[in-house]
């Protein structure tokens, strides 16, 4: 019988602690963040038997390797039920090149699939607790507005999302700051790297601890830990040869999604490559031409907004998988195993006028309509297929739905249309607060808050 799955922080400087306590918490207290003391493993046959099902039913059997010691299993059967009653939908675009659309949830966003699952498992271990927690997220885009819906109404917790004002698009910030409730938005003048600092320096803030502060960033294990779903859904609903490994195209910011896919790659996937795809920010495919970490301060603005990240957070469970450590501030203490790294992963840097070609030309070839982040996925996966002798199986993270993005689109001459989850939203009247970087005033508000 294995032992127990306990969570260690990535600098080593604080003690092991419960799934619970990892959940709540957020981060360590030694500025690491929270990874599993072991990954488990699915072996062959039980990849092969998720084959053609729903991604309910894939998304419960990954999850339990990681809660079986956690919850009753009913308990994870009813959580996963109603947090994924939305398709999953994948499509062949090109030879054995393929997308899988992961905005269908509520925010048309990949953020949905963490998002709500989270706020699910939180209310399932707060409700023997009274007090009201407060849940402080920063967004570059789309993780704030899933983290609202998702706790949006919900008794026991309130969501203060901050964003900066001028990097997200209009409908990213309108499904912010149109919820009201339990929402609070905070657009902010400043960039998500000073933003997400500023939410970490409060975590920390023995002043702010009477606030029950607790992190939805992808920064909280339970955050991260759903996304693994869908990656180990992208290769069994293609249905493959047995053991036929796979080319993922993962569109990457603060890291969390395409860490998710490392670690499938751990739990036994078949993988051939991970092609970590980056817009402009490029700190990680430039550290894996040099072996040099460079964070990229500050971040570059780019139209694929949500992946402006000039130091992403998960770099330090990337860095942790290969026997790394980094800290927050983006400074190496321990050099990972760069050899494996490369051996597994190819870094791309794909620049904001080809994300713009990618965008017209995928449909102009094939009638594919791509947004800005699942463009710099796919233009990745062209390059790295193009130089290949035999195509591999492939596929690409397409992370939000067009319609977020008509300022992107405009360029070809399409008006996306908008799901049905952001139809009307452009007439919701907003109410937001405004702040600038500094975080004494960031600090003062949130006390005004209490």
């Amino acid at each position: 019988m294995p032992d127990k799955i306990r969570y260690y922080s990535t600098m080593g400087k604080a003690p092991e602690v419960e799934f619970a306590e990892a959940l709540f918490q957020g981060q360590p207290p030694d500025g690491g963040l929270y990874m599993p003391t072991r990954i488990p493993k699915m072996d062959p046959s039980e990849i092969e038997e998720l084959k053609g099902q729903p991604y309910r039913d894939v998304a419960r059997a990954v999850l339990w390797k990681f809660l079986c010691d956690e919850m009753p299993e009913q308990e994870l059967d009813r959580i996963t039920s109603e947090a994924y009653n939305f398709e999953v939908p994948i499509e062949r675009v090109h030879d054995r090149r393929h997308i899988i659309r992961l905005d269908q949830g509520p925010t048309a966003s990949f953020k949905d699939f963490a998002a709500r699952f989270m706020a699910r498992t939180m209310q399932f271990y707060q409700r023997s607790e009274d007090s009201e927690r407060i849940i402080l997220v920063a967004t570059s885009g789309d993780t704030g507005s899933a983290i609202a819906n998702a706790f949006w109404g919900v008794d026991g917790f309130r969501v203060v999302v901050l964003y900066p004002k001028h990097e997200v698009s209009e409908r990213q910030a309108r499904q912010m700051n149109t919820l009201g409730k339990n929402v609070v938005a905070v657009a902010c003048e400043t960039k998500f790297d000073q933003l997400q600092a500023n939410a970490i320096r409060a975590f920390e803030d023995p002043d702010l601890a009477k606030l029950r502060l607790t992190s939805a960033n992808s920064i909280n294990w339970c955050r991260l830990m759903p996304q693994i779903g869908y990656h180990f859904y992208a290769y069994t609903a293609l249905e493959p040869e047995k053991g036929e490994p796979i080319v993922d195209a993962v569109s990457s910011g603060n890291f969390g999604n395409v860490t998710a896919d490392f670690i499938t790659l751990r739990m036994g996937k078949p993988v051939q490559r991970i092609l970590v795809a980056t817009n402009e920010n490029d700190e990680f495919p430039g550290f894996m031409e040099t072996g040099i970490y460079r964070p990229i301060h500050p971040s570059k603005a780019c139209i694929s907004n949500a992946m402006n990240v000039g130091n992403p957070s998960n770099m330090r469970r990337l860095f942790d998988l290969y026997g790394g450590q980094i800290d927050r501030q983006g400074m190496l203490h321990k050099m990972p195993n760069l050899d494996a790294l490369r051996r597994d992963a190819v870094g791309m840097t794909v620049s904001d006028a080809l994300t713009h070609i990618t965008i017209q030309s995928v449909y102009e070839q094939y009638g594919v309509l791509l947004e800005p982040h699942g463009a710099v996925s796919w233009a990745a996966l062209h390059r790295y297929c193009s130089l290949r002798e035999e195509e591999p199986l492939s596929i690409a993270t397409e992370t939000a739905h067009p319609g977020k993005f008509p300022e992107a689109l405009q360029a070809i001459g399409v008006e996306p249309d908008l799901p049905e989850s952001m139809k009307g939203l452009d007439e919701k009247k907003q109410d937001f607060f405004e702040l600038s970087e500094d975080y004494g005033e960031f600090k003062e508000f949130m006390f005004r808050l209490a």
